[in-house]
């Protein structure tokens, strides 16, 4: 169970890291192609770049899914009811790609990222209990 959380959690790394990476570099570019100001294509991919490396470690987990749950619902909406996609969507442009992320992220938070995590090695460490609720 704890392998499983793990890879989930890396899974959700890697994705949204790549994601947070590519829409802060090329937020001109990418902004044209989600509908939104460069501004906000910015803080969009700050906020899944962070929240990415959170879950992936494990570091303020509940924080880090809970930012990326509520990118998940706004990326759900504006395929929904802006896009008008379909859950399945033309080309797998749909939101079920989202609402998967969306439970992965929903089981990190209700676990507080599962066992194997940076505050949980901190704590070994240390000593200091308190710190495995990082």
């Amino acid at each position: 169970m704890a392998f499983a959380l793990l890879f989930l959690r890396v899974l959700v790394m890697l994705v949204f890291v790549w994601s947070g990476w590519s829409h802060t570099t090329k937020s001109e570019e990418r902004a044209k192609d989600i509908g939104f100001s460069s501004a906000f294509t910015k803080l969009l991919g700050t906020v899944e770049l962070l929240a990415g490396l959170g879950v992936g470690f494990a570091v303020l987990p509940h924080l880090s899914s809970v930012g990326l749950m509520i990118i998940m619902l706004g990326a759900m909406y504006h395929k929904a009811f802006v896009w008008k996609s379909g859950f399945w969507g033309k080309g797998s442009q749909g939101w079920h790609y989202d609402l998967i992320f969306f439970a992965i992220n929903l089981l990190v938070f209700a676990s507080a990222g599962g066992r194997w995590t940076v505050g949980w090695a901190v704590m070994r460490v240390t000593g200091f209990r308190w710190l495995q609720n990082l």
